[in-house]
């Protein structure tokens, strides 16, 4: 896709800050017609751009639990180590954001389990051989102070 317009990149302002707004509203905040606006939200979509919509759930209202955000650093450098892991953080309902980065680790996660014991168990079976995963430093997450809201928008 080429670059983003204007418009363009309020249409994803205004989506990301709220997904549940109505195509005709959407269209008069961004002063188009609901068919060209339609039509813009549509070729985002097609580009990969917007990727999907959804409620922003706060964790610590789902009842007990733990998060933990974790560095992952792998005894080796293959690419299907990096595979394999990343495999294993996708199939994971408890893995809830998982990227490669760099630095003295490979990974960070975030995770969020029932407990202590249920991440004690969670990370040794990660850790466990055949794993290409040679260390997993974690620290629990106190308080977020600051929650994932959405991208500031391009310039």
């Amino acid at each position: 896709m080429d670059s983003l317009d204007r418009i363009d990149r309020r249409i994803l302002a205004i989506l990301e800050r709220e997904g549940r707004i109505t195509n005709a509203a959407l269209a008069e905040r961004v002063a188009l017609s609901p068919s060209a606006c339609l039509a813009r939200v549509r070729r985002l979509e097609r580009a990969g751009i917007i990727t999907g919509y959804g409620a922003r759930v706060d964790g610590s209202r789902l009842g007990p639990g733990l998060t933990l955000v974790a560095e992952v650093s792998l005894s080796r450098h293959e690419p299907a180590d990096f595979r394999q892991v990343e495999t294993l953080f996708r199939d994971d309902p408890r893995v809830l954001e998982a990227a490669e980065i760099s630095g003295r680790s490979d990974y960070l996660v975030r995770v969020r389990v029932l407990s202590m014991e249920e991440w004690r168990d969670l990370s040794a079976s990660w850790a466990r051989a055949p794993s290409p995963i040679a260390r997993i430093t974690s620290q629990v997450v106190m308080h977020q102070t600051k929650p994932f809201v959405g991208h500031p928008p391009p310039p």
